[in-house]
C-alpha cells in the first residue's frame, strides 16, 4: 500500500478530501473518522427535513445515484475505510498517529498517517442562559435532534416553538415548523434585523414583512434572558427583556463556532475564527491540512479573516485538500459567504460585502439600488426584484449584490453572476458588460445585474444623486426633521393620490410625462425627493432638471417598488 491518510470528520470537507484524493491516489490508504454513526450528510437540508420537503431523512445521506454513505459505501464504492462512532481524543505529531476511543465500547487504539486532514466541522453556540439545557432545548448541530424534532412534529406533540436566532438556519427552522406542520412560530433576534451584517436592514425589513405575513412573530432587538420549564420539567417559555413566549420546543439558532479543540491541543495555529491555514490549507504543520467550517478563511473583498461554516465552501475545500495530498498544488483563494435561502414564497441572497460591512472594513462605500424586473415587463410570470449593488467609489470595485424576489430563478442568477465577478475584481464597468444570457422567460434584454451596475455608474460619476433609505424613512416618520424636503411623484396620478391627502404638506406630484412642459412651477426653495415606482424615471427627471439649473433633487433608489415590500408603517393603505 502506499501513503496512510487519515481524515478526522466524516460530514462534507472530510469525504470529499478522502474520495478525491483516492481518485488521483488509488495506491494510498484512507481511514476516515468521526464520532458519529451517521456520515457524509447533507447537513443544509436538515431544515427541509423537519419541514417535510424532504421526505426520509435517508435522503440527506445518499448519492444522486440513490445509494447511501455509510460504511460499506465507503469501503466497497469508493475504497475508503469509513470509522464511524468513533472518537478522535488526541494527535500525536511527533509520532505522527491519532489515539480514537470507540464511543460505544469504549476501546482504544492508535491509528497512523503519514498525511492527516482535521474536517472537525463546527460547533453550535449555546447561549449562557438560564434554561439553556432542558429537555425540549435543541441546536441544530446533527441530523439525530433534527430526527426526534420531526419525530415530536408528526406525531403531534409540537405546537408552538420559538426560534432563538434570525440568522439563515434559524429562518429555515422557523418556515419548517410554520408551513408544514401550522406551529404558532417565533423568531427572537438579539440585533435590531434579521440575517445581521449579511444583508442590509432595508432588504432584512422585506424579508420580515413576508415573513410576518406568513404567520412567524418576529421580535428583533430582543435578546433571550432565561428558558423556562413547564410542570413536566420540559421547555415550555422563552423570556425576553420584552415578553414571555409560550412554546413547546425551543431551536437555539445563535451561530457556530469551530470545532478546533482538537488542532488546538495537538499545538496548531488556532485563531478565534478557525485552524489557521496557508492557501494550499495546510495547518503549521505542513503534514496536517484542514478543511471545512472548522478553518480561518480569507474574504476575498475585504481582505479580513472570518469564519465561513457553508457545505459549498466545505466541499470545494475539500477538493483542494485532496488535490495537495496527491502533489497537486491547488491553492483557495478565500470566500466571501455567498448564500441564498428560500423563505416561504420569497428568496433572499447575497455576495461579497452589504454596505455596512463595506464602510466598517475601510472602503469608500456606496450603494445602487434598484427594482428592475426579473424577466421581460411583457412576460405574464414577470416581477420585480430589488437588488443593491455596493461599490467602492474611489476604484469603482463592486463590493458585494444583494437580492430579494420570487421563489424561483431570479435571484440566484444574479448572485452568482455576481459572486463569479466580485471574486475575480469585477469593477462597475464590468458588470455593466458582462454578457448575461437573454430570453423574455429568463432576463431582460438588459439584463438586472447590468441595469444595477448602470446605475452604480450613474452615481459614482456623480450624475445621479440618491436619497439614502435610511434617510428617506427617518424623514417620512418626522417631516419637521428635513422641514426643506419635499416628495415629488411623478407617478400617476391615480398612484400619488393616496400620499397626496395622507402627507399634503410634503407631497407634491408632478407627473412623468409633463415635466418638460411644466417644471418651472417646482419650487426652489426645497429639496426635491424624486419618487418613481423604480427609480429609472426619477433619475431621467433629475438629469433633466440638472439642464434647466434645478440641482436640488434627489432619487430614491429602487422606489416605490421597494417600499410596497417594506410596507413601512406611514404606508397608506394600511
Amino acid at each position: 500500500m502506499g501513503e496512510k491518510i487519515v481524515i478526522v470528520g466524516g460530514v462534507a470537507a472530510g469525504p470529499k478530501a478522502a474520495c478525491h484524493a483516492k481518485r488521483l491516489m488509488p495506491q494510498a490508504e484512507f481511514t476516515i473518522i468521526d464520532q458519529d454513526s451517521l456520515i457524509s450528510y447533507g447537513g443544509c437540508g436538515i431544515p427541509y427535513y423537519v419541514s417535510g420537503d424532504v421526505a426520509d431523512e435517508d435522503e440527506l445521506r445518499k448519492t444522486s445515484f440513490h445509494m447511501t454513505r455509510n460504511e460499506p459505501f465507503f469501503a466497497d464504492a469508493k475504497g475508503v475505510t469509513a470509522m464511524t462512532s468513533t472518537r478522535a481524543l488526541s494527535i500525536d505529531r511527533k509520532e505522527k498517529c491519532v489515539h480514537v476511543q470507540n464511543v460505544q465500547t469504549g476501546d482504544k487504539q492508535a491509528v497512523p498517517y503519514d498525511k492527516l486532514v482535521i474536517a472537525t466541522g463546527s460547533q453550535p453556540f449555546v447561549l449562557p442562559i438560564p434554561g439553556n439545557d432542558l429537555p425540549g432545548v435543541y441546536t441544530i448541530s446533527d441530523l439525530h435532534k433534527a430526527i426526534d424534532i420531526k419525530s415530536q412534529l408528526a406525531t403531534g406533540k409540537i405546537g408552538t416553538a420559538v426560534v432563538i436566532g434570525g440568522g439563515a438556519i434559524g429562518l429555515e427552522m422557523a418556515e419548517a415548523f410554520a408551513d408544514l406542520w401550522g406551529c404558532e412560530t417565533s423568531v427572537v433576534e438579539f440585533m435590531p434585523q434579521l440575517l445581521p451584517r449579511i444583508i442590509d436592514s432595508w432588504f432584512s425589513v422585506m424579508l420580515q414583512k413576508h415573513m410576518e405575513e406568513m404567520g412567524v412573530n418576529i421580535y428583533c432587538g430582543e435578546g433571550a434572558s432565561e428558558i423556562k420549564a413547564g410542570e413536566n420539567g420540559h421547555a415550555a417559555q422563552v423570556v425576553t427583556p420584552n415578553r414571555t413566549i409560550d412554546c413547546d420546543i425551543v431551536v437555539m439558532a445563535t451561530g457556530v463556532r469551530p470545532r478546533a479543540q482538537l488542532a488546538e491541543e495537538a499545538g496548531l495555529q488556532v485563531s478565534p475564527f478557525g485552524i489557521v491555514v496557508n492557501d494550499r490549507l495546510q495547518t503549521s504543520d505542513p503534514n496536517i491540512y484542514a478543511a471545512g467550517d472548522c478553518i480561518e478563511v480569507t474574504h476575498i473583498v475585504s481582505g479580513q479573516k472570518f469564519m465561513a461554516p457553508l457545505g459549498s465552501l466545505a466541499n470545494r475545500e475539500g477538493r483542494i485538500v485532496g488535490d495537495n495530498l496527491a502533489g497537486i498544488p491547488t491553492t483557495y483563494p478565500g470566500a466571501m459567504g455567498s448564500f441564498i435561502m428560500k423563505a416561504f414564497e420569497r428568496s433572499i441572497g447575497a455576495t461579497g460585502l452589504c454596505l455596512e460591512s463595506a464602510k466598517a472594513a475601510g472602503f469608500d462605500a456606496d450603494a445602487a439600488i434598484t427594482a428592475p424586473s426579473d424577466r421581460a415587463h411583457f412576460f405574464p410570470t414577470e416581477t420585480k426584484i430589488p437588488l443593491q449593488m455596493v461599490f467602492d467609489r474611489r476604484t469603482r470595485r463592486v463590493l458585494g449584490v444583494q437580492g430579494f424576489g420570487p421563489m424561483n430563478d431570479a435571484i440566484l442568477a444574479r448572485i452568482d453572476a455576481a459572486a463569479a465577478l466580485i471574486a475575480k475584481g469585477g469593477t462597475i464597468d464590468d458588470f455593466s458588460l458582462c454578457e448575461m444570457a437573454y430570453a423574455p422567460p429568463f432576463a431582460t434584454a438588459l439584463d438586472a445585474l447590468n441595469a444595477a451596475a448602470n446605475v452604480a455608474d450613474n452615481m459614482q460619476m456623480n450624475r445621479q444623486r440618491n436619497v439614502s433609505i435610511p434617510d428617506f424613512m427617518a424623514w417620512m416618520a418626522d417631516f419637521s426633521s428635513q422641514p426643506d424636503w419635499l416628495a415629488l411623484d411623478i407617478r400617476h396620478p391615480k398612484e400619488v393620490k393616496p400620499f397626496k391627502e395622507k402627507f399634503a404638506e410634503a407631497w407634491s406630484e408632478l407627473e412623468y410625462k409633463e415635466i418638460r412642459a411644466k417644471y418651472a412651477e417646482l419650487p426652489k426653495d426645497k429639496t426635491l425627493l424624486i419618487i418613481c415606482d423604480a427609480g429609472t424615471r426619477s433619475y431621467e427627471v433629475q438629469i433633466f432638471l440638472d439642464s434647466v439649473g434645478i440641482t436640488n433633487t434627489r432619487v430614491l433608489g429602487g422606489g416605490f417598488n421597494l417600499m410596497t415590500r417594506m410596507e413601512p408603517e406611514w404606508w397608506p393603505e394600511k
